[in-house]
């Protein structure tokens, strides 16, 4: 019986990642006509051509898409094993990896993560980037979960499963002002300096309908997509900003920004994305709230 050779295997998977010879054999620290040699052992054994060349570019024939698939299943695991081991659920203290997409409001993660908080079983490590650097990260195992403001669709290459854990209403936050407190909202929105997410934050996309649907013309004294930002912004630029109550939940209980109306059509949703792996962290399991296995 043959045995398939796994380090022609992961030289095959980079090249189809990479696209790119070049770039595969700078990335595998090899020589090209050495990294050229191991693709075509591999090809050989499995019978099969796996690239097409395309001017400087390989491109993976009907065949190596299939095989493609399965180096995915295999490295994926791979990283999922060492996960495991580094995470350390054979032992006492767990490590939870927590990716968080920047702009994503810190009130709200810190809720969400209180049950971890004081547990001195687990040791917790934040990140924070992009959605799309964050998926990658997921898709190998460097992250255990990822807190979104956008949801994610599953596909046959990277099956996540993304849950809906929380919705809030956006509201209209700004200082305790006798000018501000005289005025009727959304109504009087054009007497006033207004601070609203940027146009590619779907909070912004149904503000914007909410607005005309109410027959209310805006125009932004600021776009700010980071709600870090937006919470100092609320709390010092003299004007109303059109943020999730959670973002600025401390400064309402405190009297430093008062809630002048809700908007019943504007929700920001919460999402946690996790990728398919054979053994689910309880803790993770427990966060989202999914049933212990029997």
């Amino acid at each position: 019986m043959r045995n398939l050779n796994f380090h022609h295997l992961h030289y095959f998977w980079t090249v189809a990642k990479e696209g790119h010879l070049t770039r595969a054999a700078e990335k595998l620290n090899v020589s090209q006509s050495a990294l050229s040699s191991q693709i075509r052992q591999l090809e050989n054994q499995l019978d099969h051509d796996l690239f097409l060349r395309q001017g400087r570019s390989l491109v993976l024939t009907e065949v190596g898409h299939i095989v493609l698939q399965y180096a995915e299943s295999i490295f994926n695991l791979g990283s999922e094993l060492l996960s495991v081991m580094e995470n350390g659920e054979h032992q006492k203290v767990q490590r939870i990896k927590v990716g968080a997409v920047a702009t994503l409001s810190r009130n709200f993660q810190e809720n969400f993560l209180r049950p971890v908080f004081g547990n001195t079983d687990i040791k917790l490590v934040l990140k924070s980037s992009n959605l799309e650097d964050l998926l990658s990260k997921l898709e190998v195992h460097k992250l255990d979960l990822i807190l979104s403001n956008r949801p994610v669709v599953s596909d046959s290459a990277t099956p996540w499963r993304c849950k809906l854990i929380a919705e809030q209403r956006v509201c209209l936050v700004g200082p305790k002002d006798k000018f501000l407190e005289s005025l009727s909202f959304p109504q009087d929105l054009d007497k006033v300096k207004v601070l609203v997410p940027g146009p590619d934050s779907e909070i912004r996309t149904q503000f914007d309908l909410y607005c005309e649907e109410h027959g209310v013309v805006v125009t932004p004294y600021a776009e700010v997509d980071d709600m870090a930002m937006m919470r100092l912004l609320a709390r010092d630029s003299g004007g109303v900003s059109v943020v999730p109550e959670v973002v600025v939940q401390d400064e309402i209980i405190s009297g430093v920004l008062k809630k002048y109306t809700t908007f019943s059509s504007v929700i920001e949703s919460f999402y946690a994305i996790t990728a398919k792996r054979h053994f689910d962290l309880p803790i993770i399991k427990s966060l989202l709230n999914y049933p212990e296995e029997a």
